[in-house]
């Protein structure tokens, strides 16, 4: 019995983790509001190692539509500026030697399908994976039962893993129709 509970518990943690990576994922896709997350995994070097942005400089957003960076150090400036336009991101810095900006310009209609189409395949590998995660927790209980667990036992787990797996992937659907509606909002 404990088993089941143990692959139950693990079952449920391994696709939480899932639908909170995808929403993680989600919060990097703008929609046209300027935000300080759309700069979360940008890293500059820093004496020699590479450090996350959010280390070497205060970002903030004093508008819907600009970000600002204010470097800890003046020495750092050049270096982000060169980091922000290298990332892809399609964002165009603006330094004044203190602070950079980034004007994050109105969405057009056609990069607000683009977007939402991102966003349902960020939304589409949350669901694989918490349908791997089902798969995995599946061959586990039905190595279970070969291994002498009760019938009915197993067969109970194996709805709750189902239930689980639904339930995962309704919060999944419910993320997906919030961003659209967030990203096709003008």
């Amino acid at each position: 019995m404990e088993d089941i509970d143990f692959y139950l518990e693990h079952a449920d943690e391994q696709m939480d983790k899932s639908v909170e990576h995808a929403n993680h994922e989600l919060t990097k896709i703008r929609a046209g509001k300027a935000t300080p997350s759309m700069l979360d995994g940008l890293s500059v070097e820093y004496y020699g190692a590479m450090t996350p942005l959010n280390q070497v400089a205060s970002v903030t957003t004093p508008d819907a539509r600009t970000i600002s960076i204010r470097p800890f150090e003046k020495k750092m400036i050049a270096d982000i500026e060169r980091m922000i336009i290298n990332s892809n991101l399609g964002f165009n810095p603006q330094n004044d030697g203190e602070l950079i900006r980034i004007n994050i310009p109105p969405l057009t209609e056609e990069r607000r399908l683009s977007l939402v189409k991102q966003a349902k395949a960020e939304i589409e590998n949350g669901k694989i994976s918490v349908r791997n995660v089902r798969k995995e927790v599946m061959d586990s209980l039905k190595k279970l039962l070969k291994d002498g667990v009760a019938e009915d036992m197993v067969k109970s787990a194996e709805d709750e893993v189902q239930k689980l797996t639904d339930n995962h992937t309704k919060r999944l659907d419910d993320m997906m129709d919030a961003k659209e509606k967030d990203i096709m909002t003008i």
